[in-house]
């Protein structure tokens, strides 16, 4: 290998091992989450969903998970081939094969790859193994990038997992407030100023607590839910209604505080959403709040039509 050729490979494998560890900070540690590469892979990978979601429509809850695997296995990759660009330029010489002396294929590209493929995942076969001293100091640097990417993103999922069931828990009580309503005939206006009171209050900073969670995981957005009971997206039109009744003219100040401060947490939560994902210009809450329901392929109960796929 020529030296120009041996210099360019080393500087692609530092720039791409540098963007990878980048994106994986930003997406792990950084508040907020703001991986380039993470986030590009999350539209592209929703994009791809929602279109097929229009031929099989229960394919787009398995975008978030399909979405979670596709990014932490474009770390791996980027720093597998990384590395193994690095270790390319010192092949054969700075590394002992097991292989005879004589076998011409030793030092191929494959080989930088299995060499950088098996320091990433801990195995350590022995069969190739570095010669020069800088070479075994990388190596085992290489092994515990591999291990914090592994912790790294088992850490991630264990944290996304909770958030899911924040908002779905919060979806569920909605909706049986709704049902409630609408089968029984029992609202919040049957319950005394202090028991709606707490209800608006408990609703607040719940929608709060789910709306920080889109903030800090990204990723949990995209987990669409399969059932409409845990879809947020379809009742958080119901839930701008109560806010909207309890802010009524003639109900207790108390009260038509706690449905403000409920309303303005809706408030939020919809130009998040848009800010963040789904990109809808208006500045209508009730129009950011349909535009949410439609990115997942559910629609109000106002509209009457379930889990209806846009034009």
């Amino acid at each position: 290998m020529s030296p120009a050729i041996a210099i360019l490979s080393t500087v692609a494998g530092i720039a791409l091992i540098a963007i990878a560890l980048r994106d994986v900070f930003d997406a792990l540690f950084h508040q907020g989450a703001r991986g380039a590469l993470s986030r590009a892979l999350m539209r592209g990978t929703w994009w791809t969903f929602h279109r097929l979601a229009r031929v099989r429509r229960g394919l787009l809850p398995v975008a978030g998970p399909t979405m979670l695997l596709v990014i932490v296995a474009t770390w791996a990759a980027m720093l597998a081939v990384g590395w193994a660009l690095i270790f390319w330029p010192q092949m054969p010489e700075g590394f002992y094969f097991s292989s005879p002396q004589g076998d011409a294929s030793r030092g191929q590209f494959l080989d930088a790859v299995y060499m950088s493929l098996v320091t990433l995942a801990t195995i350590g076969f022995g069969d190739i193994t570095p010669v020069h001293t800088w070479l075994r100091v990388l190596t085992p640097l290489e092994a515990l990038l591999g291990f914090g990417l592994l912790s790294g993103s088992i850490s991630w999922l264990l944290s996304i997992y909770p958030a899911l069931l924040r908002r779905h828990s919060l979806a569920y009580e909605i909706a049986l407030l709704r049902e409630a309503e609408q089968e029984r005939g029992l609202g919040v206006g049957d319950l005394t100023n202090e028991a709606a009171e707490g209800l608006y209050a408990e609703l607040t900073s719940r929608l709060v607590a789910v709306e920080r969670d889109l903030v800090t995981f990204p990723i949990s957005y995209y987990f669409a839910a399969g059932d409409r009971q845990f879809a947020l997206s379809s009742v958080m039109p119901y839930l701008l209604e109560l806010a909207q009744r309890g802010d009524q003219q003639g109900s207790p100040a108390s009260l038509r505080l706690r449905a403000t401060l409920l309303r303005e947490a809706i408030d939020d939560f919809a130009r998040t959403t848009s800010a963040r994902f789904h990109g809808h210009p208006s500045d209508s809450t009730e129009e950011l709040l349909e535009a949410y329901a439609r990115d997942h392929y559910r629609t109000s109960e106002r509209e009457k039509v379930a889990y209806e796929v846009p034009a």
